[in-house]
């Protein structure tokens, strides 16, 4: 029996997740700088900041709902999706190890990697959903929006606020976390990104079989690594800046 073919890689996509990879680093690097206090910057409140994280986001998850539409069409097995899933989760969980160490009292517990895990198999199981995608994202993204006035009208909803359930979302207040990225509205996100991959490889499969000029070729590349440059980036940051701090 021939062994199977490999997954086609599409160069726009890996390159439009390294956009999201360049900026989280640049981003993640002014935060450093910040925390050793090199410069004076409001990362939890400044819009400057704020919504740059938002942007960041929401790139990375737009691009992993498209991974995803592009896994489905070529016929992904799930038993390749759940060894690229332990990865993420497996990642997911030493990001919550580190922060501990970090940032004991504000560790991450629900951060990206971590809602991108329990997304992932969400976006699996809902690929047949087709056209639906949207209004489903829709609703995903503006329910949070009703969600403090229905917490001061029901009060028993304050359970939503605990660290067990406030992964969902549904909540009048931000948890204190370094990052934080519940289901509410984030799948939304990734649910327009599936949307969005299924109707451009029906529709307009040019777009994403291109191929990308060539000096934007290192883009692509860290599109490609995006989730072990995650993982070492921080490292690397805070390391250099702790080593300049010292000398």
């Amino acid at each position: 029996m021939p062994a199977a073919a490999a997954p086609r890689r599409f160069d726009r996509l890996d390159a439009l997740r390294g956009v999201a990879i360049v900026w989280m680093t640049v981003y993640h690097f002014a935060f450093d700088l910040n925390h050793f206090g090199f410069i004076r910057q409001d990362f939890y409140r400044d819009p400057v900041w704020t919504w740059q994280r938002t942007c960041i986001l929401g790139l990375f998850l737009f691009c992993a709902g498209l991974g995803q539409a592009v896994a489905v069409a070529q016929g992904q097995t799930w038993a390749r999706f759940w060894r690229r899933w332990a990865q993420v989760a497996g990642c997911a969980l030493l990001v919550t190890a580190g922060s501990w160490l970090m940032f004991p009292n504000s560790f991450i517990y629900f951060g990206v990697l971590h809602g991108m895990a329990v997304m992932l198999v969400i976006a699996r199981l809902t690929a047949g959903w087709g056209a639906w995608l949207w209004l489903a994202g829709a609703v995903a993204v503006l329910a949070p929006l009703a969600a403090p006035a229905m917490h001061a009208a029901w009060p028993g909803l304050e359970v939503m606020q605990r660290p067990w359930l406030n992964w969902l979302g549904w909540i009048a207040r931000k948890p204190r976390t370094e990052d934080y990225v519940p289901l509410l509205p984030w799948l939304g996100v990734m649910w327009w990104g599936l949307a969005a991959g299924q109707w451009v490889l029906r529709e307009r499969p040019e777009w994403m079989q291109r191929v990308l000029p060539g000096q934007a070729g290192w883009l692509a590349w860290m599109g490609r690594w995006s989730l072990t440059w995650y993982m070492v980036h921080q490292p690397v940051l805070i390391g250099v800046l702790m080593a300049v701090r010292a000398i």
